[in-house]
Formats: C-alpha cells, structure tokens, sequence
C-alpha cells in the first residue's frame, strides 16, 4: 500500500511539473511573438516619419491597408478606402511647407486579439506654416505577413 500511495504521489507531481512547463512555455512564447509584433509596428512607423518627412506621401501610405474598407477619422470626419486618404493627405499637405517635419511618439501598443495591435500616441508636424500638434490611435492588423494600418483615428 505505502508502494501505491509513493508512486501516486510522484506520479502527481510529475504531473504537476508538467502543466506549469506548458504555462510558462505559452507565456514566454506570447510575450516573444507581442515583442515581435511591436517591433514590427515600430518599423512600419519609423519608415512612415521617413517618407513624410521627403514628402513621398505614396511611400507614407505604404504603412495603410491598400483597401476600400480602410477608415481614416480626423477632423474632416470619416474618410473610406486608400486611395481616398491619399487624396485627402495630398490636398492638406501639398508642399513641405504644409507637411513639414513629421515625428510620431508612441505612447501604447497593445495586442486586441490575434494579429490585431492598437498604438496610442501623439504626432509633432514643425512646418513653416505653423506647427501641428496632436494625438492618435491606430489599428495595426498583420495582413499577407505585412503589419499594415486598417484604422486611424487622428485629431
């Protein structure tokens, strides 16, 4: 009897040992792949400063999702698909002197679900025509291996 009760109690802390091995695993792993998922949002981000502040705004559109559902929401209100928003960036910045210099601050970056990310934060515009200051929220989603903007809420 005591050589059953031995072997159940080894038995149950092998047990035990296990399940905390797979938690940790799976925890390391999500914090690896949120880790990934932000550095990657930074890059997208980055490069994004760089093409504005060479006026390519093509090449800052790169950073969106080249889709008719995109959303853009600013100050003149809700703003559908890509090739609306460039039209619209076109039009408010066509010169240096209107986009001037672009630097984002990134406040926040949170996972919402699966490959889904929101970033908080805050744009700096130093232009000759008055600087420009104020804050957004972005959605990120990993579309085709590419993390690309399918919302943005700027103000």
């Amino acid at each position: 009897m005591k050589y059953i009760l031995a072997i159940a109690i080894a038995l149950s802390c092998f047990s035990c040992i296990s399940i905390k091995t797979d938690v940790t695993t799976e925890t390391t792993h999500n914090s690896e792949s949120n880790e990934l998922a932000e550095a990657g949002i930074r890059i997208v981000m980055a490069e994004q400063e760089i093409a504005w502040n060479n006026q390519d705004l093509e090449g800052f559109m790169q950073g969106y999702w080249k889709s008719d559902s995109l959303k853009f929401y600013g100050s003149n209100g809700l703003t559908k698909g890509w090739h609306q928003t460039l039209a619209n960036y076109k039009k408010g910045y066509p010169t240096k002197a209107e986009s001037g210099t672009l630097k984002f601050v990134i406040n926040d970056i949170s996972k919402i679900e699966g490959d889904n990310y929101w970033v908080m934060g805050e744009y700096h515009l130093k232009r000759e025509v008055g600087n420009a200051n104020g804050v957004f929220m972005i959605i990120f989603k990993k579309i085709s291996g590419e993390w690309k903007i399918v919302a943005d809420m700027s103000c």
